[in-house]
């Protein structure tokens, strides 16, 4: 367990980096979310959203996401009550959902571009993989970073117990998630209203 440090703040540096992080994030997303509303009905060739999207398949990869979530606080939960074994299982979850979410993207974003929808194709096309693509990386990143702390917590057995390192990548889990709620919303289900 890592000893704690008093800040002039009164917060961990590291969960204060991680909010400056998630901020930051924030600027980000929030330009690319921008880009896209400006964009979306800019589709002048290819196909557009409503006629390739899958709300049901896009549906379930959030609610898989979304599960991933609430297994990252469960992994919180039973690293502070000490509980490895849980604590492991948990976080294995938060990362094969965060795996199976990207797979899911893998796999629309292939039915997208055999239906025409490329990068290339339109301004709508460019604007829609740059912001579901950006989630995506950070995605990939969140799966890493668990993965990664799930093996220290494996190779480090009973000695392991850091729950400020499982919290501040709780935090980072917490806001890719947020942000997909965001994007789903505007991205998938602003296009039948």
């Amino acid at each position: 367990m890592s000893a704690h440090i008093e800040t002039n703040t009164g917060v961990d540096n590291r969960k204060f980096a991680m909010w400056t992080l998630i901020a930051s994030e924030c600027f980000l997303f929030g330009t690319l979310i921008v880009n896209y509303f400006i964009n979306r009905e800019r589709g002048l060739a290819g196909p557009t959203g409503p006629e390739i999207f899958d709300i049901n398949l896009t549906t379930l990869s959030t609610f898989d996401l979304l599960m991933s979530s609430v297994a990252m606080v469960l992994a919180l939960h039973h690293c502070r009550a000490r509980n490895l074994k849980w604590m492991q299982f948990w976080l294995f979850i938060v990362a094969l959902g965060g795996a199976i979410f990207l797979g899911f993207q893998y796999y629309e974003f292939d039915h997208f571009v055999n239906a025409g929808l490329k990068l290339d194709t339109s301004v709508f096309g460019s604007a829609f993989y740059m912001l579901t693509g950006c989630h995506g990386l950070h995605v990939a990143v969140g799966v890493l970073w668990i993965t990664s702390i799930l093996i220290t917590s494996l190779k480090r057995g009973e000695s392991w117990f850091d729950s400020d390192t499982i919290e501040v990548a709780g935090l980072y889990w917490h806001f890719v998630d947020v942000v997909w709620i965001i994007i789903f919303t505007v991205v998938y289900l602003f296009v039948y209203v």
